[in-house]
This record gives structure tokens, C-alpha cells and sequence, in this order.
């Protein structure tokens, strides 16, 4: 019985050593700042805004000219001919209809492309992560926004960031 209590606290101290070491191999990384800090983030939102820049001016004149109608709608409706009233009530339904749908269709594309963009730099920055722990010899990186503390000696994100830059 001694024996195997002696083998399992054996055990024990063996794998809390080995945790010990492998925790040597740990590095941080703060992936929000380096996300921030690149520079091709900013070239992609200039670029986002510059393709969606037609379709958005065009969704504000369609709005604009809504407005308009239904301001005319209401202001002068008591005073319009009934067929006039209902003519002008259907083409305001309909136009605010479509500009519903457009309106719709540029935020579901604007967010894919935003998306896509970020997905792209992210990948970036993943490969300059794992590059940088290669390099270093790292087994495990974690994102110091996923931590509570560690010490400032295990944060590779400058290195990942020259990487990326």
C-alpha cells in the first residue's frame, strides 16, 4: 500500500513539474492592439468606403426624396383629391418598400465586405503569431485579453507587430 501511495505522489510531483516547464513556453500577445496598430486597416476602411461610396449616396437620395413625398403627403393629403391622395399614398408605400430593401441589401453587403477585410488581416496576423513563436520557441500563445495577468517578459506582440508591419 506504502508502495503505491509513494508511485501515485511520485506521479504526482513528475506531471506538476512537467506543467511547470511547458508554463516557460507560454507567450502573450495582444491581438486587439496590433490590430489597431496596422497600418492596412486603415487603407481597408478608406477602401470599404470608397466601393460602398455610390450605393450610399444613392440610398440618401432615394431617402431624401421619400421624405419629401411623405412631408407632401401629410401636409397637403387633407386638401388633395381623393384620387390624388390614394395615388400619392401607394407611391410612397412602394418607394419606402424598395428603399427598405435597398437599405437592407447594403448593410448585409457592407458588413460581408467588412467582414471579409477583417478576416483577411486577422489570418495575417495569425501567421506572424505563430512565425514569432517558432521562432521563439513557444508551444502555447494566449491572447493577453483572455488572461488576467502576465508578466510583461512572456508578450511577444511588438515582435508579431514588426512582423506584420
Amino acid at each position: 500500500m506504502k508502495k503505491w501511495l509513494y508511485a501515485a505522489g511520485l506521479g504526482l510531483v513528475m506531471a506538476s513539474s512537467a506543467s511547470v516547464q511547458a508554463a516557460d513556453k507560454i507567450a502573450i500577445v495582444n491581438v486587439a492592439s496590433i490590430f489597431q496598430q496596422m497600418p492596412a486597416r486603415e487603407a481597408v476602411a478608406k477602401q470599404l468606403e470608397n466601393e460602398f461610396k455610390s450605393r450610399a449616396t444613392d440610398l440618401q437620395s432615394q431617402e431624401r426624396d421619400l421624405q419629401t413625398k411623405m412631408q407632401r403627403l401629410q401636409r397637403d393629403g387633407s386638401t388633395m383629391k381623393a384620387s390624388d391622395r390614394s395615388k400619392l399614398e401607394k407611391d410612397v408605400m412602394a418607394q419606402r418598400e424598395a428603399f427598405s430593401a435597398k437599405a437592407q441589401q447594403f448593410e448585409q453587403d457592407n458588413r460581408r465586405r467588412q467582414a471579409e477585410e477583417r478576416n483577411k488581416i486577422l489570418s495575417r496576423i495569425q501567421d506572424a503569431v505563430k512565425s514569432v513563436a517558432s521562432k521563439e520557441g513557444y508551444d502555447v500563445v494566449i491572447d493577453a485579453n483572455a488572461i488576467a495577468y502576465a508578466n510583461n517578459d512572456k508578450d511577444i506582440t511588438a515582435d508579431v507587430l514588426k512582423q506584420v508591419k
